[in-house]
């Protein structure tokens, strides 16, 4: 998905927001904003939002000097997040449709993203967020993929929806499972640190992209993540980063899953903001 002027002033709202989450240090927050806007000068030099975004993020580890300026940010959205996971597996063992609402409660996770809500309150949001259904869900075509399938890849995006989509792995018992993170720590998305520390490893086997960006670059992803990413049955990808990365890519075996919370993604897909996707690629 290409960069849109709408992208600009949200990147500009999120750095202030980390540099000032860093740093109490006016002079260095006004240097930050001073470099972002340097770069948005020049916006027609990056393809997507997520090659932006790793310029842009990348100002506040440099005038800062903190590799991971959401490390708390991420433990405390992981420590959340487990809260839920025993009331959420009560929830879905309750349901007849057991992979529709494990897709629903791995998306519901996608609501901890702390580059686009700064405050956000789950505990209080959860029962309404289960309450909503997908607008759009291609389930069928999914469980027609599951039919013959036997690698599942899914792309990872936030670090605290790490819980919620072990809560969707564990219902594939059937299926060799690859859990993809990024490669190093940008924004609040996950590493393979994070997904550790959420219990992934229980269920899936975790792998690094080696992307630098919150998304994917196939120019800089790793070997092992490009095998897999080409041998695997089905694809899941989580999150608004990687559907900006992915959703040109034509392959008829990869379904996005997430939350929009963004107008130009709105508009992309064509469905309303605050709205849940489970969406199979369009190859045509």
């Amino acid at each position: 998905m290409k960069l849109q002027l709408d992208c600009l002033p949200c990147f500009l709202r999120q750095v202030l927001e980390a540099s000032r989450m860093v740093t109490k240090k006016t002079e260095i927050q006004e240097k930050i904003i001073e470099e972002a806007i340097k770069i948005l000068r020049d916006f027609k030099n990056y393809r997507t939002p997520p090659e932006l975004a790793r310029e842009i993020h990348g100002l506040v580890k440099i005038y800062t000097g903190d590799p991971d300026p959401y490390k708390e940010i991420k433990k405390q959205s992981i420590e959340i997040a487990k809260k839920f996971y025993k009331p959420l597996k009560e929830f879905l063992n309750q349901q007849e449709d057991k992979l529709y609402w494990g897709l629903k409660i791995a998306a519901i996770g996608n609501v901890l993203d702390y580059g686009v809500y700064s405050k956000i309150n789950l505990e209080r949001n959860l029962e309404k967020e289960l309450k909503k259904e997908f607008a759009l869900c291609d389930l069928e075509n999914f469980k027609e993929k599951l039919k013959n399938a036997k690698i599942i890849l899914i792309l990872g995006d936030n670090a605290g929806e790490t819980v919620f989509d072990k809560i969707l792995i564990e219902e594939f018992k059937k299926y060799k499972i690859f859990y993809a993170v990024r490669g190093i720590p940008i924004i609040n998305d996950a590493t393979l640190e994070e997904a550790y520390e959420s219990g992934l490893h229980e269920c899936a086997e975790i792998i690094s992209t080696g992307c630098t960006l919150p998304g994917i670059d196939f120019k800089e992803c790793s070997k092992e993540f490009s095998e897999i990413f080409n041998q695997a049955d089905i694809i899941i990808s989580k999150g608004q980063g990687n559907y900006e990365s992915l959703s040109d890519i034509k392959k008829d075996n990869l379904f996005f899953l997430l939350k929009v919370k963004c107008p130009v993604i709105a508009s992309h897909i064509g469905i309303d903001v605050n709205n849940y996707v489970f969406k199979k690629q369009n190859i045509t």
